[in-house]
């Protein structure tokens, strides 16, 4: 079965964080499409984290950012895969098809799955480095107010 870039690329961008895209590329054997969702499933625990305790959660600050970075890595993997050329593409996930083979070419779909993963990847990556940095300078300062005292 010829496996299609378009399908590969969205799978990535909108699943990824679940490994989805691994298992399709990749099959059920794959070992790292079945890891990547423990960083998804940490993040999330330290959204319910922040929505139980409130955001001076330390914990929260260390389990939330997993989530964001594991979105925008699987982000950048779908914008990876838009951008290999046909050759690439089939010589790496159809060995088997001719190095034209449609199954490899990119149409508009990929693209706009390449810009909607560059806009949203970039958001979340940048959203997860601030929310880290706030907390991580807030933690300081309180504990510099508790020194001076």
């Amino acid at each position: 079965m010829l496996k299609n870039k378009t399908l590969a690329v969205w799978l990535t961008f909108l699943t990824g964080p679940l490994g989805l895209h691994r298992f399709y590329l990749r099959g059920l054997g794959d070992t790292l499409g079945w890891l990547l969702p423990v960083p998804t499933a940490l993040g999330l625990y330290g959204i319910e984290r922040i929505l139980k305790y409130g955001v001076d959660d330390p914990w929260s600050w260390v389990l939330v950012p997993l989530l964001g970075f594991t979105f925008a890595g699987c982000a950048l993997n779908a914008i990876v895969y838009g951008l290999m050329t046909p050759e690439q593409w089939n010589a790496r996930f159809n060995p088997q098809a001719p190095a034209d083979a449609p199954a490899g070419q990119t149409g508009w779909l990929t693209i706009g799955a390449v810009a909607t993963a560059l806009l949203i990847g970039a958001a979340v990556l940048l959203s997860s480095i601030a929310f880290s940095f706030q907390r991580y300078f807030e933690y300081q300062i309180e504990e510099a107010r508790k020194i001076s005292q």
